[in-house]
């Protein structure tokens, strides 16, 4: 019973229930944005982006790291990402091309990732610098446009923005498919 315990209080620590807040977050923030309750969504947004910040942060200092977690982070992510992503699009806040690339990157690296599971068995992908900065400039491209619509008098360079958003966004999609590639090529 005790070593039971020992893993649920393992799986079931401070940065995996920042992730399982961050997800539930999700459709409150998309209720909000559909609804319109635009400060609540940047509310909501700018809290699902300090978890996010928080539990990567917390897991690493205190050694909590764990599969779970290794799996519910970039899952999070990638909903809270392409859930914003799409609505912002509908909403006409952000360009269609703009979420066309960060979706397709998405997919693109899925793929990859399921392939070389498939070839591999190894579930581990390892996050890239250049990965990790794309996330965070989509991140500040979806809190800069839910600011300007809580603030339309704030005037921000949005297609500067888009177009560094979107660069990385391939950029980093590009390396991923090279790793891929070699890890594929090294078996």
């Amino acid at each position: 019973m005790n070593a039971e315990r020992t893993v649920f209080l393992r799986i079931v620590n401070l940065p995996n229930a920042l992730t399982v807040i961050r997800i539930i977050l999700i459709p409150v923030f998309i209720t909000a944005v559909i609804y319109k309750k635009y400060q609540h969504a940047l509310f909501l947004f700018v809290l699902a982006a300090v978890t996010d910040l928080l539990d990567g942060y917390i897991a690493r200092v205190t050694d909590q790291k764990t599969a779970l977690g290794t799996f519910l982070d970039p899952l999070a992510d990638k909903l809270l990402l392409t859930s914003s992503f799409i609505l912002f699009s509908f909403k006409a806040w952000i360009p269609l091309w703009l979420t066309i690339i960060v979706i397709s990157r998405d997919v693109i690296v899925i793929i990859g990732w399921l392939l070389l599971y498939m070839i591999t068995h190894d579930v581990r992908i390892d996050p890239v610098l250049l990965g990790k900065t794309a996330i965070a400039f989509q991140l500040l491209t979806l809190a800069v446009i839910l600011l300007s619509v809580n603030m339309p008098s704030i005037t921000i360079p949005r297609e500067f923005l888009f177009v560094i958003t979107a660069a990385l966004t391939v950029l980093s999609g590009l390396q991923y498919v090279y790793k891929g590639l070699q890890i594929a090529d090294a078996l």
